[in-house]
This record gives C-alpha cells, sequence and structure tokens, in this order.
C-alpha cells in the first residue's frame, strides 16, 4: 500500500509588525469613539453653565 501524502498546514508564529499595526488601529478607532464621547460630554457641560448663567435655569428648588 502507497501512503498518500497530506498537504498539511505549517503554522507560523504571530507576525510581531503585524500585531502591532493592528493594535494601533483598534486603539485608534476605540480612541475616537471616546474622544467624541468626551467632545459631546463638553458641549453639554457647557450648554448647561451658559444658561445657569443667564439665568433661564436654576439648581435651587423654589420653596412656595
Amino acid at each position: 500500500m502507497a501512503a498518500g501524502r497530506v498537504a498539511h498546514v505549517t503554522l507560523k508564529g504571530p507576525s510581531v509588525v503585524k500585531e502591532i499595526l493592528i493594535g494601533m488601529g483598534v486603539a485608534l478607532f476605540a480612541g475616537s469613539f471616546w474622544k467624541m464621547h468626551q467632545w459631546n460630554e463638553q458641549r453639554k457641560v457647557r450648554a448647561f453653565y451658559d444658561l445657569l448663567e443667564k439665568g433661564e435655569i436654576g439648581v435651587v428648588v423654589d420653596e412656595e
């Protein structure tokens, strides 16, 4: 009986450069979402203090 040759995939170690580039890409993606969140929160706080300064809103409950 002749043994058939089976092609096996040779496993290589991880590519360091590829891992670094993927990590940097994921970090930039997540960092941009975090920065957009921070800008949105800053805008809300700034709008709140602008309204507070104009006297349109108050933080103390009016007593009747």
